[in-house]
């Protein structure tokens, strides 16, 4: 072989391994390139998951806070309910008040006793828990001479005095209501008034719609009033003794086991509509 053959040879066999070079390096380039591409795919979503990660941490933390902000409400909810429970037993079933700008400025006041030692503008009579029906007859003779509370095991008995301890002579009006009553028990309900001594018992117009029971002197007013009273010139100095008495009469035939575990609370409210 010639010497110049064998030098194109050699350049050709040169240039030949310079072309594998190129492509080797070109393909481990490649090989890099992708392996840059897949750790920064793997970083992108590593960076995905770890935010992913943090808004349901975000999710969680808001939802334990409603959660917890849920719970208090329901607990204040809870207590609220007992505190109206503690005051609707605290006040008792039958409260009697007068207005205090009367009591104030006209010195028209209540008492327990006849003496005003002790005058104020609400009173409270006890509760009778779990009472059961009983006749108006079984009352006690004496039930409007005892001040203050004397309660029976199955009746409700309370004597006030109001009295004009102002300087002008009044006429003053008395509404006794219902406040709250549930499972119908106001149709077996009897309320009897003494008024300086005078009863008169009040009872729900009979479930018919026919007039008073025969065991009533008058008519309940209307669904939520039991009765109303007007006295004019009452002088200074003067008192008005009232009793009140509340019971569930048997005889009525409304008294029937539907009413048992009802509620009823009244309320009587005294105010000066005159004076001279």
């Amino acid at each position: 072989m010639s010497k110049k053959k064998k030098e194109k040879e050699a350049a050709k066999q040169a240039e030949l391994e310079n072309q594998q070079l190129d492509e080797s390096t070109e393909a481990a380039a490649k090989e890099s390139a992708k392996a840059n591409d897949k750790e920064k795919e793997e970083a992108l979503r590593n960076v995905l998951h770890i935010r992913r990660t943090a808004k349901e941490v975000k999710r969680y933390t808001v939802l334990m806070r409603v959660a917890g902000l849920i719970a208090v409400a329901l607990v204040a909810l809870i207590a609220i309910g007992y505190a109206i429970a503690y005051f609707y037993n605290k006040y008792g079933s039958f409260t009697i008040k007068v207005n205090k700008y009367d009591m104030v400025n006209q010195g028209l006041s209540l008492s327990e006793t006849p003496d005003f030692e002790k005058t104020i503008s609400v009173l409270t009579a006890d509760i009778v828990y779990d009472m059961t029906n009983i006749s108006g007859e079984d009352l006690p003779d004496n039930i409007d001479k005892v001040n203050g509370n004397h309660n029976g095991k199955n009746y409700i008995a309370y004597t006030f005095y109001l009295h004009n301890s102002g300087q002008d002579t009044i006429t003053y009006e008395g509404d006794l209501s219902i406040e709250n009553v549930t499972k119908n028990v106001d149709e077996a309900v009897r309320v009897a008034v003494f008024v300086d001594g005078e009863k008169t018992v009040y009872g729900k117009t009979k479930s018919t719609g026919k007039g008073k029971e025969s065991d009533c002197d008058k008519e309940f007013i209307s669904a939520n009033q039991v009765m109303h009273t007007k006295v004019e010139d009452f002088e200074p100095g003067s008192t008005t003794k009232y009793t009140v008495v509340i019971w569930l009469e048997g005889n009525d035939p409304d008294c029937v086991d539907d009413i048992i575990g009802g509620v009823i609370k009244m309320q009587m409210d005294f105010r000066i509509v005159e004076n001279t």
